[in-house]
């Protein structure tokens, strides 16, 4: 059963800042670069060998890629091997991703590693926030985010595990599965240092006025 919390870890926001920064990129100009292109025909699939593929800030990177047509109209693209997928401040590293472009546009993104990591550096802030799963799925028409298989994210010493968390980016939700044997989900929470001049000090007292 899924518990429901309206925690928003700043690695959950990583993705639909993704989106918009795509919706406002759609219609610059696609650039595939590649060491090596090959055709298999009988696959009906273009190979990539490090192919570079950039659009505005987003930037994918991996050791291959693989396409159903040389156009982001209506293709699916499988990069494999050290994938990176950049975005603003936003970075992916992953074993695989499988894309789906629909009018040079992203629709999903299923994205696997041992595990995947997330960073996310936002504006005017040196804290990183970190995460990390087995699997993660984006659905930009449904609006929502899955990270499954040991999901961890941490930010400013506060961490939250489980082996499902689905985010509903709409309603900036996050639903929580039990990551361990009984079920449960695990947040850490770690109170801020206290600044200068906050903590008084206090002397022991006789007890008496």
């Amino acid at each position: 059963m899924l518990g429901t919390m309206n925690l928003r870890p700043a690695i959950l926001l990583m993705l639909p800042i993704a989106a918009a920064a795509q919706l406002q990129d759609t219609r610059l100009p696609i650039t595939v670069d590649a060491e090596k292109t090959d055709y298999d025909g009988k696959a009906g699939l273009l190979i990539f060998r490090s192919p570079k593929v950039t659009q505005g800030s987003l930037v994918i990177e991996a050791d291959e890629g693989r396409a159903t047509e040389l156009n982001f109209d209506d293709s699916t693209w499988t990069f494999s091997g050290n994938v990176i997928i950049d975005v603003n401040n936003g970075r992916i590293e992953s074993d695989a991703a499988d894309l789906r472009f629909t009018e040079n546009q992203l629709l999903t993104a299923q994205i696997s590693g041992s595990p995947a990591t997330f960073e996310l550096k936002r504006a005017g802030s040196e804290e990183v926030t970190y995460a990390e799963a087995g699997r993660l799925r984006y659905d930009l028409v449904a609006g929502t985010v899955e990270f499954s298989e040991n999901a961890t994210i941490t930010e400013g010493g506060n961490q939250i595990s489980s082996n499902l968390l689905v985010y509903d980016i709409k309603a900036q939700r996050i639903q929580a599965q039990g990551s361990d044997d009984a079920g449960r989900v695990r947040i850490t929470y770690t109170p801020p240092e206290a600044q200068p001049g906050e903590e008084e000090e206090t002397e022991p007292g006789d007890g008496g006025p």
